[in-house]
């Protein structure tokens, strides 16, 4: 008796839990794999609680996670700051909007033939990220150093057509962001996105010869079409990304490689 009584309420817990994941609401996110779709990893558990399904579906370049939400076959995006979103969309007539900040990646210059950025030559080769925005990040953290002096110091979308003084002579080689890594042992310097470097093991705290600090403007955000910006899934994939458990998360895995925007 005590086993026929049992049963019925197994079967309708394992009916009511069946019945709630039929009735969770997908939402579609693309990523960078590290540290982005960690942390989104992260949240999809408590998301899942929430009535949210989380796919994340993870990229390595910095245009088609904008394109695809563009053209509706994502919902959502992080792995970007506002800088890059803006020329984004200038460039491609989109108009995609930010709807939380959530991190900072500090940008920094690594070497594998120089341990001090005082022993940089002059001469050096260095490699920079090929879209505006980090090729104007990378200058402006040059410049912050000394290494170079731009006309327009301010300018957060500067090129190397823009350095007024470069007194070390230093030649500057732009590659896609994603294959900087790659090229390090190539060139003296080279100045890599953050979460670019996490996947090449490279340790921002304790491998780049210079970097940003936390006070950084180029906070990683989630992005998507302005249609979506008011959905209540978007708005508890934002609320996750930015609770303190998070906080905790960011500041226990990564020891200050990245620092929360929240």
């Amino acid at each position: 008796m005590l086993f026929k009584k049992i049963v019925p309420v197994v079967l309708l817990a394992t009916a009511l839990g069946l019945s709630a994941a039929a009735n969770a609401e997908k939402l579609s996110i693309a990523a960078t794999p590290v540290p982005h779709a960690e942390l989104l990893e992260f949240i999809k558990p408590a998301l899942a609680k929430q009535g949210v399904e989380l796919d994340i579906k993870v990229f390595t370049d910095y245009v088609q996670p904008n394109q695809q939400v563009w053209d509706g076959a994502i919902d959502a995006n992080f792995f970007q700051h506002q800088p890059y979103l803006d020329t984004f969309n200038a460039q491609h007539k989109t108009e995609l909007v930010a709807v939380g900040q959530v991190h900072v990646e500090p940008f920094g210059a690594y070497s594998r033939k120089i341990s001090n950025i005082d022993e940089l030559k002059d001469g050096a080769l260095v490699a920079l990220p090929n879209d505006p925005s980090n090729g104007a990040r990378a200058l402006l953290l040059l410049q912050k150093q000394g290494l170079i002096t731009l006309k327009d110091p301010t300018n957060i979308l500067a090129t190397a057509r823009d350095i007024s003084e470069n007194p070390k002579n230093l030649k500057f080689r732009e590659i896609e962001a994603a294959t900087l890594p790659r090229v390090l042992p190539d060139v003296d310097l080279a100045l890599i996105n953050t979460n670019y470097a996490l996947e090449a093991g490279l340790s921002p705290v304790n491998d780049a010869l210079i970097i940003e600090g936390a006070e950084s403007p180029y906070a990683n955000l989630v992005a998507v079409s302005a249609k979506n910006a008011g959905s209540e899934s978007v708005k508890k994939l934002v609320s996750e990304l930015q609770s303190e458990a998070t906080r905790t998360f960011i500041n226990e895995k990564y020891q200050g490689a990245i620092v929360p925007a929240f």
